[in-house]
């Protein structure tokens, strides 16, 4: 089997690299450290250009691999723009940040790397940092009209429109966003291990009897008395008048049927249907 050779080292040494890159970058650079295995370089947002030119063709960094955003709303410059770089002679990453508010823009890099025009599209789409330089900042990620930066901490989680395919209009609509039902809290502790709350149903286990029995001594306490035995006897005198009593006959009231004398047979003879249920001679109907 043939043995490969290549320049690049199968293990990163990092040591001491640090240091030459501060001497390096001189006042360009406020701020470095070494964290999980890897350099994080702090620059002054102007010379981000410089910087990654010096990296690119003195420290061999050649390609820029990613441009990621981060948000921290209680700085006065909220925002970072991180850049991370690859070695591939010397098998090693590297971090560079810098700082920038919403009205700051940070110079573009397409002149490095032409592929920072893509990177830097989206770190504006989801932050809004704004891009010096680049030709072509649009949206990459979100929808056409899309209103805020969804990647900010004060954006929030439902957004501020939603899209949906509208059966009346035969097509895709854009609404406010409105929420149905509120958010629900749910409270998953158990209750054989002693919650703190009743559950439905056990408020009557958890009530004590009462200590006196509540009595009527008066005849106030349950509306009985003289004058409520008037009340109710007055009622039930006060009936229907087809229920009274009296002496007096009423004029428009008629006889007992009883009484009355039976209805006399019709004069006249009804209709002879006798004709239409005969049959003719050809035995037709």
């Amino acid at each position: 089997m043939a043995t490969v050779l290549h320049s690049a080292p199968k293990i990163a040494q990092i040591d001491g690299i640090a240091d030459q890159l501060a001497t390096a970058l001189g006042d360009m650079l406020f701020h470095a450290k070494e964290e999980h295995g890897e350099i994080v370089l702090g620059v002054e947002r102007e010379k981000i250009e410089d910087v990654l030119r010096l990296l690119r063709d003195r420290f061999e960094y050649q390609q820029l691999m990613e441009i990621a955003g981060a948000d921290y709303p209680g700085r006065e410059e909220r925002f970072e723009v991180v850049y991370m770089l690859l070695s591939l002679t010397k098998n090693h990453r590297i971090m560079v940040k810098c700082r920038a508010a919403a009205d700051t823009p940070v110079p573009t890099v397409t002149g490095l790397w032409p592929v920072a025009g893509w990177l830097e599209r989206e770190v504006f789409d989801m932050y809004g940092v704004l891009f010096e330089g680049n030709t072509d900042l649009r949206r990459i990620l979100t929808d056409y009209g899309f209103e805020g930066h969804p990647q900010r901490k004060d954006f929030p989680l439902t957004g501020y429109q939603e899209l949906r395919y509208s059966e009346e209009e035969k097509r895709v609509v854009y609404e406010p966003v409105r929420l149905p039902q509120e958010f629900r809290s749910f409270d998953f502790m158990s209750p054989w291990e002693g919650a703190d709350y009743v559950l439905a149903g056990d408020e009557k286990a958890t009530t004590s009897p009462a200590e006196e029995k509540k009595t009527t001594e008066k005849s106030s306490d349950t509306g009985a008395g003289e004058k409520t035995n008037k009340e109710a006897a007055k009622k039930r005198t006060n009936g229907s008048p087809a229920q009274k009593r009296t002496a007096k006959k009423d004029s428009g009231a008629p006889e007992p049927t009883e009484s009355r004398p039976a209805r006399k047979p019709r004069k006249k003879a009804g209709r002879d249907t006798k004709p239409a249920t005969q049959t003719d001679k050809d035995g037709d109907s």
